[in-house]
């Protein structure tokens, strides 16, 4: 007898006559084969049987968690649209006066009676189809996911295609991430979905309608390529050769510092050979993450993703600690820093371990697949909670930024005051090269990667590129900065306080600090 379902769902449930459990379809790590489901779908014809023999017209199928109906036609009865709809654990038998459209199910489906008359011409017996839902039915697709992970299979052993009625099904989940596209797979072969056949109509933000006008599996595939994805492919060439050159460098600069400039290096430069270490890991992380993502070893990919998610955080440490330097040298004086490069050597590798530490002991170093319009796809070992990117790393860079944008705006201050104080053509010139070099700092270490923060709207795609020239080609404008300091006044600096091996004083004038940030 017809029965009301609950809450809000206007549909008029038919209770099956008869009931069947088979065995669970077995499953190969938590997903079934579709080889295996397109097989249980040709074996229902026992259970076909046995209806027939007790004059049943309608039964349900439990086997696990796959769930179905079989429903046969009276013979000589004149065929009606048939409806169905699944909930969490049973298959419904629908009033097709129902409204499908209002989402009161996760799945409905409405079949023509026009599909009906085909079987019946084809098979020449009484008419029967079956309608059976599967969960986690193939390997998961890198590139696009099955809605809800639901396949539908709907069959009536009958070559049932072209129809001019079009079978409608009705698809509903909340959180719908990416492009639905109604798919359809023959049971044939190997698992391989294709749109022909279906149309696919977004109806609401929950509910998808696909319309197709054959019998077989079908599905809403959900596209993972998003409108960030389609300067990928360029993106990631600039990145890669700038990268490459930064590296190369960077490289340069070490090899100089550590050979042929050691013993006149000053706590500035040491500090700026921290941050070249740094970014040269950095680089190296991100230039090798693609091949490790690609060998699908998951604590190779949880390693590179770790020394990356370290060396960029590393890379944040040390410029916060550069500019440190500055405000202590530039600003507080009469300072004594007892073990002052140790302490600071210790904060700006030691900092960053103990985050990128707790990420990975909750699993959040995964995987990551991108794909591009072209359909390239491309993987890469990165944090996949986008709630501990955000939090970590934007937020841990925005402190920064904060920080180091003080400092420069502070020191820019300071320089104008000496400049009045000191206003002769010489001196300004002094100014003008001293104003440079601070200036150049911050747009080399802050504002690249502030850039990131106004990737919004119609600038999102300049800023991309904006972003990655500037940040991949970071070494190598350090690699510049570096050179001309070093040539400066015939490679002669004073830019460090007092210094012993345990003790750093900062004390001098503000002014004659200025001057001498390099000089």
């Amino acid at each position: 007898m017809p029965t009301q379902s609950q809450g809000n769902k206007t549909a008029c449930i038919k209770q099956p006559q008869k009931n069947f459990s088979k065995p669970e379809i077995k499953k190969d790590e938590g997903f079934i084969d579709p080889a295996d489901a397109s097989d249980a779908l040709d074996k229902m014809e026992s259970l076909l049987k046995e209806m027939k023999k007790d004059n049943k017209h309608t039964a349900s199928v439990v086997m696990g968690d796959v769930i179905g109906v079989i429903q046969r036609q009276a013979e000589n009865a004149e065929f009606e649209d048939l409806c169905y709809s699944s909930e969490e654990n049973v298959m419904n038998i629908l009033d097709c006066q129902s409204d499908l459209e209002k989402g009161n199910f996760p799945w409905s489906v409405m079949i023509p009676s026009e599909a009906f008359d085909k079987a019946s011409l084809e098979n020449n017996e009484s008419v029967f189809v079956y309608v059976f839902r599967f969960k986690n039915m193939g390997r998961k697709d890198e590139t696009n996911s099955v809605l809800n992970n639901e396949v539908y299979g709907i069959t009536m052993r009958a070559n049932i295609a072209n129809l001019t009625n079009n079978i409608e099904m009705f698809f509903t989940q909340n959180d719908q991430v990416g492009k639905a596209s109604c798919v359809s797979w023959d049971g044939k072969g190997g698992l391989k979905w294709t749109t022909s056949g279906c149309e696919t109509e977004q109806i609401d933000n929950t509910t998808i309608k696909c319309s197709c006008s054959h019998l077989t599996f079908f599905a809403v595939l959900m596209s993972l390529t998003d409108e960030n994805n389609t300067e990928l492919e360029s993106l990631t060439l600039i990145s890669y050769i700038g990268c490459g050159i930064s590296m190369f460098f960077m490289a340069i600069a070490l090899f100089m510092h550590f050979l042929l400039r050691k013993a006149k290096s000053n706590q500035a430069t040491k500090i700026l050979m921290n941050m070249f270490v740094a970014l040269c890991l950095l680089n190296a992380s991100f230039l090798s993450n693609e091949s490790v993502a690609n060998t699908k070893d998951n604590a190779a990919c949880v390693f590179i993703a770790l020394v990356l998610h370290y060396s960029m955080l590393a890379s944040f440490t040390w410029f916060f600690i550069q500019a440190l330097h500055m405000y202590l040298w530039l600003i507080r004086q009469n300072v004594t820093i007892t073990n002052y490069m140790r302490k600071i050597t210790v904060l700006g590798w030691a900092f960053p371990a103990p985050i990128v530490i707790a990420i990975a002991s909750v699993g959040e170093y995964k995987t990551l697949i991108l794909k591009t319009t072209s359909g390239k796809i491309s993987r890469m070992c990165w944090i996949t909670n986008p709630v501990i990117h955000y939090a970590v790393n934007i937020g841990y860079y925005a402190l920064v930024f904060i920080f180091t944008t003080g400092i420069f705006i502070t020191i820019l201050t300071r320089i104008v005051q000496a400049r009045r104080m000191r206003a002769t053509d010489g001196k300004r010139k002094t100014f003008r090269k001293q104003l440079m070099m601070v200036l150049s700092l911050f747009l080399l270490f802050g504002l690249t990667w502030s850039v990131a923060f106004f990737s919004y709207g119609p600038m999102r795609i300049p800023s991309y590129y904006i972003f990655t020239v500037l940040n991949s080609l970071q070494g190598f404008f350090l690699f510049l900065y570096y050179y001309h300091i070093h040539n400066d006044v015939a490679g002669h600096f004073s830019d460090d306080p007092e210094s012993t091996e345990s003790t750093t004083t900062i004390a001098q004038s503000s002014i004659t600090a200025v001057e001498n940030i390099y000089n």
